[in-house]
């Protein structure tokens, strides 16, 4: 059997055939179970918040002058940069990967290292989009939580100068990291003034960005620009919006080659507007922190739940709106006939379930009641 997710339909088939899907005559196998199945895999299956799609179709009135030179994305950064107290440039890309390329292409050379936590996202999901990129050696360093520090950083501070040797040149940091846990502010200051002692510069990853700050209770900005970070990716796909993040670029020496490092990574777009629209919906009455604060709070409820359970074990803690955990193989089998999730480590039987924007209570009570029948 094979599993095909869409429209929220979950479809399992074994002929060709085909099948409508929203009034679209689309190419599927006959369907043998039709299901609507509600998503735990991941924060990217939610649907668009309603304040960002009013927002979008405000934004499709017209024309608009191409790449940028439009009134939506003027808005649009300034109120990025009314988010952080160090002067920055907002530059609006399209997605996660090609944020991420950017930031690092724009902070080193091909003779650099990156350094991450082996669990990285660009070390493990981005198909060596950052490697090709920036040319650079991504050097990864195992952690027990997704979360670099200046101790593990410490034994790779060697060969500087040397030319046999790749340089140290960037460290690459995830904002919720990949396993769910989220740094202090305290860790990432220690983290940038170690890097930038030894000459490299910093860059985070917040795609759950927002789920970060709402879970320690902080802005944006506490926990990333005024915390000492060169570039910085500000999320919005995972918590609301249709598709889109920004480069956020508060290193100086950065600033004058980001838009050059923008358009050579194919993240210029043309129709900005579409893009920058939907920021001006995220921070404007602090929708960021409603969406986050909805998600983290869904999987707090999850989470007590699951710890009553005595064949649950937790494999990290939750600090965010991901849940890590294994319980015996059976009913993960089971759970997954009625709810959509992934397995993180198969080889153990982990697996992981997100909480989203849009997550609702009767989502959780559901999940919950079920397992309590198996």
């Amino acid at each position: 059997m094979c599993k095909v997710q869409c429209a929220k339909v979950s479809v399992f088939y074994e002929e060709w055939n085909v099948y409508a899907v929203n009034n679209l005559t689309l190419p599927f196998q006959t369907c043998s179970f039709i299901d609507f199945m509600r998503s735990f895999a991941s924060d990217n299956n939610s649907s668009v918040h309603p304040k960002v799609m009013e927002m979008l179709m405000k934004a499709n009135e017209g024309h608009a002058v191409g790449y940028g030179d439009d009134p939506w994305t003027e808005e649009a950064t300034r109120l990025v940069k009314q988010q952080f107290s160090r002067p920055c440039e907002a530059l609006f890309v399209f997605n996660g990967t090609g944020s991420n390329t950017m930031a690092l292409q724009l902070m080193t050379r091909p003779y650099h290292i990156i350094f991450c936590a082996d669990t990285g996202h660009i070390a493990v999901d981005e198909c060596g989009a950052p490697s090709k990129g920036t040319g650079c050696f991504m050097r990864t360093i195992p952690t027990k939580d997704g979360k670099l520090t200046p101790e593990l950083l410490a034994p790779y501070m060697i060969n500087f100068g040397v030319e046999h040797h790749s340089q140290p040149g960037a460290v690459y940091i995830s904002q919720c990291t990949e396993l769910g846990t989220v740094y202090t502010p305290d860790e990432v200051k220690a983290l940038c003034e170690f890097a930038h002692s030894h000459g490299l510069k910093v860059h985070m990853d917040g795609a759950r960005i927002s789920n970060a700050a709402a879970a320690l209770g902080v802005s944006l900005d506490e926990v990333s620009g005024a915390c000492g970070v060169d570039t910085l990716t500000l999320g919005g796909t995972k918590n609301g919006l249709m598709g889109a993040e920004c480069v956020v670029v508060f290193n100086p020496e950065l600033m004058d080659e980001a838009r050059y490092a923008r358009k050579q990574t194919c993240q210029l777009a043309s129709k900005m507007r579409y893009l920058s629209a939907q920021f001006i919906a995220f921070l404007t009455d602090e929708l960021w922190l409603e969406c986050a604060q909805k998600a983290n709070a869904l999987a707090v409820k999850l989470r007590d739940a699951l710890l009553e359970m005595p064949d649950v074990t937790f494999t990290q803690p939750m600090e965010s709106n991901q849940l890590f955990f294994i319980m015996p193989k059976e009913k993960e089998e089971k759970l997954h006939e009625k709810f959509y999730f992934y397995y993180w480590n198969e080889a153990v039987g982990e697996m992981r379930l997100v909480t989203s924007w849009d997550t609702t209570e009767e989502d959780v009570d559901s999940l919950i009641a079920y397992l309590q029948t198996l």
